[in-house]
């Protein structure tokens, strides 16, 4: 299962251009599921990923569009969870992984800092990858980008996506 994770796009606040680059890979790698974890601010973004893949949203600190604080979603033997990010004072690795634990999560996708993050960590026994995919559309001290996560069973491996 392929599936396209990203964050912040911001589409309608920030900036008022579609991200071409997100467009025209998403199209060419042709994603199961697409999940963004919030700063959306527009429901046309999301219908317009809704050409590419069903789409998972949560709601960021900038958005006003009814979607949910977190979720949980199951991508075959792998449970990942989706947040924002900014419901939190911290957002470092050990509070993460925690909160992982707390959902169940095997993977937890955040956003809210615009950066990418990458890394896996174990605790309590078990692994969990933490993963912010950074911003396509309006990064801070980072490339503009997105990530794949591929899951075959219980693996999963990461691909970060960069634009410049």
């Amino acid at each position: 299962m392929l599936i396209a994770v990203m964050s912040d796009t911001h589409y309608g606040d920030k900036t008022r251009n579609f991200p071409s680059l997100l467009f025209r890979e998403l199209e060419k790698r042709g994603p199961d599921l697409i999940l963004h974890a919030g700063d959306v601010t527009s429901p046309g973004f999301l219908e317009r990923l809704e050409e590419f893949a069903p789409v998972i949203a949560v709601r960021g600190n900038a958005d006003h569009l009814g979607l949910p604080e977190e979720q949980v979603v199951d991508a075959e033997d792998v449970k990942i969870g989706l947040l924002h990010g900014h419901q939190f004072f911290s957002l470092n690795a050990q509070f993460l992984t925690l909160k992982a634990l707390d959902m169940e999560a095997d993977v937890l996708i955040f956003g809210h800092t615009h950066m990418y993050y990458y890394d896996t960590y174990s605790i309590h026994g078990q692994k969990v990858v933490l993963l912010n995919p950074g911003s396509p559309t309006f990064p801070r001290m980072d490339s503009a980008g997105f990530a794949f996560i591929k899951v075959e069973g219980n693996k999963v491996s990461v691909e970060r996506v960069k634009f410049w």
